[in-house]
């Protein structure tokens, strides 16, 4: 049985044996520079999860001085440890860093966003994402002013039975 897949403003499409297929890009709010808990963002924004059976949500952030990471999502310490450590390793306004076009976090942000990676590849099975009891989806906002982050999401897989 084939089943359509095309919601939203995404646009979508059934392959061969009901595989099911679906894009769509959205917009993060701005967040202050830090780390922040998204999993309920990207959820609200993609809501075709709850379609797929079996298969993959993948994120992709459309930035470089930004990022997304998987980990803790209860203690908030955790964030903020993230931050600092962070802070410590891709320092503002480090002399030995060339590239400051848009300030002294221009550089900084570029490396934390190489470090820590603008994608994510999450199963998904009966509707729900396949975290962990304690994971939750991060934005890193790297800059002082980085502005709403537009995420393209893709879902993958086989429909729900």
């Amino acid at each position: 049985m084939r089943h359509p897949f095309t919601i939203g403003t995404g646009r979508g499409r059934t392959l061969g044996a009901g595989m099911l297929w679906h894009q769509t890009t959205f917009r993060l709010r701005p967040h202050p520079r830090g780390y922040h808990l998204v999993t309920r963002d990207v959820l609200a924004a993609v809501p075709e999860v709850e379609r797929l059976g079996i298969g993959f949500l993948h994120l992709f952030l459309q930035h470089t001085s930004a990022s997304l990471i998987i980990n803790e999502n209860a203690d908030p310490d955790v964030r903020a440890d993230f931050e600092r450590w962070s802070d410590q390793a891709a320092p503002d306004g480090a002399p030995y860093l060339e590239h400051t076009t848009e300030g002294a976090d221009d550089m900084p942000a570029h490396i934390k966003s190489g470090m820590f990676g603008v994608s994510l590849t999450i199963p998904v099975r009966e509707g729900r994402l396949q975290l962990g009891t304690w994971q939750g989806i991060y934005l890193g906002e790297h800059r002082d002013q980085g502005g709403a982050r537009s995420v393209v999401a893709t879902l993958w897989g086989e429909p729900r039975g």
